[in-house]
């Protein structure tokens, strides 16, 4: 259930007091898969407090996801880690007012920097443009090489987007085939196409050169860039799952299936290459990834009525459906 802005405030108003931090200003930035708030302390600090959406993640899950950025952090990789409360944990757990309902709430650094989504989307030129989606590339190869080479600690518990998560019976962002809105054709083609991705996608197995910790939703929206520093944020999806699958969801951009599809990808591919080996056996498997990501972002939009993207359902249902025809059809 969503609330009125003044009742998620109190609930961020009392997850601060778990942490050392005189709030000087509060405001609501986004209403998405959490509620955020930034902070600005008295201190001269800013962070980001996340009241995580019910159901989705474990305590043990949440508390998992600083061991990985901490790690990313120490390979290089520029990633938030949760600040700890007053009791040693790194999140709060606060009772909506007036409800049975409990949130856990966490508070991380707020970085600054211009996204690299609007880095791409104001490119003057196509060269400018693709020396961008390098530089995802690398990012992305960095965090990969990272995740593929380490070893998550005892108790280490994230989800994941592996053949059950993405394609199963109960995927992890929703079951898409069941969307109301769905034609009869439609339905059937996305019916065709999860059969398909499952088998395809439990033969591909797990190998750690190609199956560790991903980001899950590296989009270029989720990139900052502040002058020779990169940051990146948002690692409330993290989970097992395949690198490609990172690659397929920084190409599932809308402005990345249009025309210049082709050049974008091969950009991103060129910056993942000058880090890490991607072998061409492997990128053969690219599209279905991509349609695997797509299948699962409209789960994931027909799920959450609440966000200003559901307004977009009707045109992801399109692209969905259109990709997944391909994939049945003209693919052996």
């Amino acid at each position: 259930m969503e609330y009125a802005d003044d009742i998620i405030r109190k609930v961020a108003d009392e997850a601060l007091l778990q942490w050392n931090v005189r709030p000087a200003k509060v405001a609501l930035v986004s209403r998405t898969e959490n509620v955020v708030f930034r902070i600005d302390a008295e201190e001269g600090h800013a962070y980001a407090l996340r009241v995580h959406r019910p159901g989705y993640h474990t305590l043990a899950e949440l508390e998992s996801e600083p061991l990985w950025t901490t790690a990313l952090n120490a390979a290089g990789v520029g990633a938030p880690v949760a600040e700890k409360t007053r009791t040693g944990g790194h999140y709060a757990a606060v009772g909506v007012p007036g409800t049975d309902e409990v949130r856990h709430v966490g508070l991380i650094p707020w970085f600054d920097g211009v996204g690299l989504d609007q880095m791409i989307e104001q490119a003057p030129d196509a060269t400018t443009r693709d020396s961008h989606f390098q530089q995802l590339g690398r990012l992305m190869a960095t965090m990969h090489e990272q995740a593929a080479t380490w070893t998550p600690p005892p108790g280490f518990q994230r989800h994941a987007f592996d053949e059950a998560g993405l394609m199963g019976e109960a995927p992890f962002w929703g079951r898409f085939w069941d969307v109301p809105e769905l034609t009869s054709p439609q339905r059937a083609v996305l019916i065709a196409a999860r059969s398909r991705l499952h088998t395809r996608l439990s033969e591909y197995g797990k190998d750690p050169r190609t199956y560790s910790m991903i980001h899950a939703d590296l989009r270029s929206t989720n990139v900052l860039v502040a002058g020779d520093q990169v940051h990146v944020i948002d690692f409330d999806d993290a989970g097992f799952g395949w690198h490609l699958y990172d690659v397929a969801v920084a190409l599932a951009e809308p402005y990345a299936l249009d025309s210049d599809y082709e050049p974008i990808r091969d950009a991103l591919v060129e910056g993942y290459r000058a880090r890490r080996a991607l072998s061409d056996e492997d990128l053969a498997l690219l599209p279905q990834f991509l349609v695997a990501r797509l299948l699962a972002s409209l789960g994931w939009l027909h799920d959450r009525p609440e966000v200003d993207l559901y307004a977009l359902l009707p045109t992801m249902i399109e692209i969905a459906c259109g990709h997944a025809d391909a994939l049945v059809n003209n693919s052996p």
